[in-house]
């Protein structure tokens, strides 16, 4: 099923494209420019989601006239988000209708990444091409990276926003919680957690009047079948990937192995991925083509979703405008 919309200056696409698994089908969203005619490798993009919400709800919420695929696709991007399996739009496994506890956890990132690899696959036979930029965020950063240090012949260039990485130290997705199948997220209890970390001063204007409350009734709908009102399910997958690599120094992929260039985007007042973890992370993209880190300042794990996003917006779509050369030695780029 393809839905198709058209405004003035953009267009809206939705498709259901099957699995690699019977009965199961995934939702990609698709933002482009109405006078785009032609896709490239260099201007196709594609969108994967976190641990709880979905593409969605991370990156297609309109706070302030505007989200972030709107911001892509009006700066030549032709912009695809993908739900993997369980998540929005995306069929749910039938696991997911009973108790949390009666199956093991669904959608870790090894399976995932097969729904990544999916997408990629449909979009590059769509537009004709033979690679396209990937921009991951959390723990869609874990299945990135599996896919980037996979299959780098299909990669343009790789963003990731507060990516999943190794911690030392115990991290907010994981209370010491059992491992379930799939997990309820409450989302009016979001809030303090989205705030958690930020000064007390600078929490007003971190969440604008309207903005949480926009997102949340944009989130709320993307689970209409939520055993209770003001909640979505999320997979049980991205907890066990997290108790069983990240918190175990066991990561899920080598980041020496990604040669596509890399983007990192992170906030300082970040409560899920810390700047230390992000530090280790970049260290080890020692084989990129170049790699870059972009600090922002007052901003939390949800920076795409605040009044600081314009940083990150700008920091991503120039890394994907510039020529995709090489660093040498001396500092110039070979092109």
């Amino acid at each position: 099923m393809n839905v198709d919309i058209t405004s003035d200056t953009l267009l809206h696409h939705t498709y259901l494209i099957d699995s690699d698994t019977v009965g199961i089908r995934l939702q990609l969203r698709r933002r482009r420019r109405s006078d785009m005619h032609r896709a490239s490798s260099r201007n196709t993009l594609l969108l994967m989601h976190g641990a709880t919400f979905p593409g969605e709800s991370l990156f297609d919420v309109p706070v302030d006239g505007i989200s972030f695929m709107d911001v892509l696709a009006m700066a030549g991007f032709d912009v695809w988000a993908v739900d993997v399996r369980g998540y929005g739009g995306s069929t749910r496994p039938a696991e997911m209708m009973a108790p949390t506890d009666a199956n093991p956890p669904l959608t870790p990132a090894r399976v995932a990444v097969r729904d990544l690899a999916t997408a990629v696959d449909y979009i590059l036979a769509e537009n004709s091409i033979e690679r396209l930029n990937l921009v991951a965020m959390s723990w869609g950063g874990s299945v990135a990276g599996i896919y980037a240090s996979q299959h780098g012949e299909r990669l343009e260039k790789l963003a990731l926003v507060a990516p999943l990485w190794l911690s030392s130290r115990p991290l907010r997705i994981d209370a010491g919680q059992p491992l379930t199948a799939w997990r309820l997220a409450r989302i009016d209890d979001f809030r303090r957690a989205w705030l958690a970390g930020v000064p007390a001063e600078h929490r007003e204007a971190l969440l604008p009047p309207g903005w949480f409350e926009q997102w949340a009734a944009v989130t709320n709908a993307t689970d209409p079948e939520a055993p209770e009102p003001n909640t979505i399910r999320a997979p049980g997958g991205a907890l066990q990937d997290t108790r069983e690599h990240w918190l175990t120094d066991r990561p899920l992929y080598d980041p020496g192995a990604i040669t596509a260039p890399v983007l990192l985007v992170h906030a300082e007042w970040d409560q899920d991925v810390r700047i230390d973890m992000m530090q280790d992370l970049f260290t080890r993209l020692d084989n990129a083509a170049y790699r870059r880190w972009i600090e922002i300042g007052r901003g939390t794990h949800m920076i795409l979703m605040e009044p600081g996003r314009w940083q990150a917006f700008d920091a991503i779509v120039a890394f994907l405008r510039e020529p995709n050369g090489t660093i040498r030695e001396d500092g110039n780029m070979d092109r």
